[in-house]
């Protein structure tokens, strides 16, 4: 009995070691509140979504199944050859079978390299395109989401989701899923071929696979929480950076450098902590496995060698010394793969924490959605009706209370009032940006609810006093990239709303460059730049939300010519703090809290004296205020 002391020594180690995780396991919440983690995914769930992705290319999965096959056979086939020429050596030599043996363990491994290769080029060229399928799926979903789920969710947050996370998947499709396919074949393979060889030897390196798989249950609690906070704290310090670089000026203006500094610190930090524990947990487990590893090879030669020595058998087998070659490759190559599993699992399980946050995007349901039978709009007149409209961002503090008016088709109409009186509102939901709760908004005696989103947007025209550029040219700016528009319908149209008094002045004319949000252009150049861009895409209803804030005299003198051109196209709704802008409209509507308190012509409503007038003769003053500090 004594003899195998050694051999109890080494089940006790192992077993005081898995006692301590269990606890650890029992004790260790899970975590995932205290995360901010958005959803809990079942990993069968996950991989049958992922799986989804993946068919379209069963062909090319089908190819490196088969080139897998080689390196299988090698890693099976490779220790028999090696035990054979063991025993040639000891055995009676023979130079001829020497160099026989050799050749073909050198053959194996050449055919097992170059598969390996083309398997790899298959899969790095089929997991990109399954990963660019999924980008842009995430960003025509994101695409789809209403104005109100976008304010929601941080930009941060989905440029996280569309890049980091799937380039996180993306190894999943180029590495993972082959290689664990490939690592429990030969897992298999290799037991087959040991049982074949010896399987007494067999069974005892055996009594070590179930604690693999028990460590490998409870490193995979632990390495999802680890790479579950890495996501998380990866996307909040991506958001921290996409605000605070956007407003990097208002920082500096108000010297609050230090403070930001520091805030970043501490995000930084916690992201490190973050991964400092995910290296941790992978640190732990990967020794594990090699101590197990470690453990059955020293059994092996402990038993082997013994009964080699001793010229006994074990367990009723007699072991030769090319056996035991055999049997410590074979134990190596199980390993090994379990070893590398162990690796392989750490990266899914940071694929499945990637893919659970780009699913919780993905399953984020429009809440701006057609109706099933909703029509496409062909052409329209331009007729708008509000119906007792009645709407709230946040439920039970109403925006607007019950507003109701009619534009004919080709008026002009301006909306004014104090801020927070529901004029932007408006406009808003005209477009459907946001959905009402009650009324009825009607677009040529249409109900805009049963029009396609898609169909009703593209007959407005929208200009915002914050006029937002991308990065490119001012051609494909004014043209937003559609085919067949040529240079000189571009240069009509800005002709048109003045915009070509600058453009021409340029070096490079329509393509000049365009920097980030069109930054080195003035705020009148960019508006007039949004007028040109609304104009070519021929709109039948055009909305000018404070088109004219923040604009220098000179530039608005500009804006207003264009605007009296455009009335000429369809009908106009105009927002407008500035009144001198919206005297010559067809009808005002004043609103204040939610409501329609008068509505007439520029000259009827000051000579009503009612809300309008008091908002005119307050700009007025003001006006004239500023014109005598301007003279002296």
């Amino acid at each position: 009995m004594h003899n195998y002391y050694p051999i109890l020594w080494v089940g006790a180690i192992i077993g005081v070691i898995s006692t301590l995780l269990i606890v650890a396991a029992f004790v260790v919440k899970d975590g995932e509140k205290e995360t901010g983690f958005e959803r809990n995914m079942k990993d069968s769930e996950i991989m049958q979504r992922l799986m989804d992705y993946a068919k379209p290319f069963y062909r090319q999965f089908i190819v490196v199944g088969f080139l897998m096959l080689f390196s299988i056979a090698y890693d099976i086939i490779s220790p028999l050859i090696v035990g054979k020429i063991e025993e040639l050596v000891v055995g009676k030599f023979a130079l001829n079978t020497l160099f026989l043996w050799v050749a073909g363990y050198a053959a194996i491994l050449l055919v097992s390299m170059a598969c390996t290769y083309f398997q790899a080029v298959i899969l790095q060229k089929t997991g990109q395109k399954i990963i660019s399928n999924m980008r842009e799926d995430l960003f025509v979903h994101i695409e789809r989401l209403s104005h109100e789920q976008l304010n929601e969710i941080p930009v941060g947050k989905l440029v996280t989701r569309t890049t980091n996370d799937t380039n996180a998947i993306s190894l999943m499709f180029t590495n993972l899923l082959v290689n664990l396919l490939k690592n429990f074949f030969v897992i298999i393979g290799i037991l087959i071929a040991m049982l074949f060889l010896n399987y007494e030897l067999t069974l005892m390196v055996l009594c070590f696979v179930p604690f693999i798989v028990l460590f490998s249950i409870i490193f995979r609690k632990f390495s999802r929480r680890a790479h579950r906070k890495v996501k998380d704290c990866t996307t909040d310090i991506n958001t921290y950076l996409s605000e605070n670089l956007s407003g990097m000026k208002i920082t500096q203006i108000f010297n609050r450098e230090d403070a930001k500094m520091r805030e970043f610190t501490d995000k930084s930090n916690a992201l490190g902590r973050a991964q400092q524990e995910q290296i941790f947990v992978f640190g732990i487990f990967r020794p594990l496995v090699y101590m197990l590893y470690i453990s059955s090879v020293l059994c092996l030669l402990y038993l082997g060698g013994k009964g080699y020595l001793e010229g006994t058998s074990f367990l009723g087998q007699t072991l030769t010394s090319g056996m035991i070659v055999s049997f410590y490759m074979y134990i190596s190559k199980f390993f090994n793969p379990i070893q590398n599993l162990a690796e392989q699992f750490n990266w899914l399980q940071s694929a499945f924490a990637s893919a659970e946050k780009v699913f919780s995007i993905l399953d984020l349901e429009p809440k701006m959605q057609d109706a099933p039978d909703a029509i496409e709009l062909t052409g329209i007149r331009g007729e708008i009706e509000f119906r007792g409209v009645w709407f709230s961002y946040i439920p039970d503090e109403w925006v607007l209370k019950g507003v109701s008016f009619h534009v004919n088709p080709k008026e002009t109409i301006a909306f004014v009032g104090s801020t927070g009186s529901g004029k932007s509102t408006i406009l808003s939901l005209i477009c459907r940006n946001y959905e009402f709760q009650k009324g009825e908004i009607l677009i040529d005696g249409i109900d805009i609810r049963k029009i396609k989103i898609d169909s009703l947007r593209k007959k407005f025209g929208q200009m915002l006093q914050d006029v937002f550029l991308f990065s490119g040219t001012i051609r494909s700016n004014i043209i937003l990239r559609e085919e067949g528009i040529s240079d000189e319908e571009i240069m009509d149209v800005c002709h048109y709303v003045n915009a070509d008094q600058f453009i021409n002045k340029l070096d490079h004319g329509l393509d000049e460059p365009v920097r980030e949000r069109g930054n080195n252009f003035s705020a009148g150049q960019r508006q007039l730049l949004s007028f040109a861009r609304t104009i070519i895409h021929k709109p039948s209803i055009m909305i000018l939300d404070e088109a004219t804030a923040n604009i220098d005299t000179e530039t608005e003198l500009l804006i207003q010519d264009s605007m009296e051109k455009m009335k000429n196209i369809g009908t106009m709704l105009i927002v407008a703090h500035r009144l001198s802008t919206i005297q010559h409209a067809d009808e005002i509507i004043v609103l204040s809290h939610g409501k329609i308190v008068e509505h007439g012509t520029h000259q009827e409503l000051l000579a009503a004296q009612g809300r309008y007038y008091q908002l005119y003769t307050l700009q007025y003053h003001r006006e004239q205020s500023e014109k005598q500090r301007g003279r002296k």
